[in-house]
């Protein structure tokens, strides 16, 4: 498919609001993959189907997880964390993705990881720093988007994990060793 038929097909699929949100992300991730290297139609896949099933039914997204022997620690978290996953599985089925590394980006882009590849930190930061994002410090994550793809990854799962202890939530596994993954390296 080509990069019209596919926001097409996710146009339907999501709120107005989350299609422009996507498209922002797209935007973001072919920017940082010129800065950082990365092969730019791989992140605009990446990142046009990074939330490909985000409001598909809760049911069917858990069904999924259980049926594809995901791991069942997710069923444990809030449903939010589902659509990655379940999102990298319809990438492969529904529109063909073999790519790993794509695959891989759409999966970890709520919860990052250990040992996250270029294209996976591209995916992770874009979807937090797009331009119709707004939260308290997504200005000065933004401001790092060119200081250094391990910088700016740091700084998003940090914030992301400190966002998660003011509200009392629990912080996925993979969130704390992608941290203490990019902590040790900066070291």
């Amino acid at each position: 498919m080509n990069k019209d038929d596919l926001l097409n097909a996710i146009r339907t699929r999501m709120p107005e609001k989350r299609f422009v949100h996507t498209l922002g992300v797209m935007e973001t991730a072919i920017r940082l993959a010129k800065v950082y290297e990365v092969d730019e139609k791989e992140a605009e896949l990446s990142a046009i189907l990074h939330d490909v099933v985000k409001f598909a039914d809760r049911d069917w997204m858990k069904q999924t997880i259980i049926d594809q022997q995901m791991d069942p620690t997710l069923l444990t978290f809030h449903h939010e964390l589902w659509h990655a996953p379940v999102g990298a599985y319809v990438a492969q089925q529904e529109f063909r993705v073999t790519n790993q590394d794509v695959l891989n980006a759409i999966c970890y882009h709520t919860t990052g990881r250990k040992y996250m590849s270029k294209l996976e930190k591209i995916i992770y930061c874009a979807d937090m720093i797009e331009p119709n994002r707004q939260f308290l410090g997504v200005d000065e994550l933004r401001q790092q988007a060119e200081q250094g793809l391990d910088l700016l990854m740091k700084a998003c799962v940090k914030h992301s994990i400190q966002f998660l202890i003011k509200k009392n939530q629990p912080v996925y596994p993979d969130s704390i060793h992608c941290y203490n993954d990019l902590v040790t390296k900066g070291k």
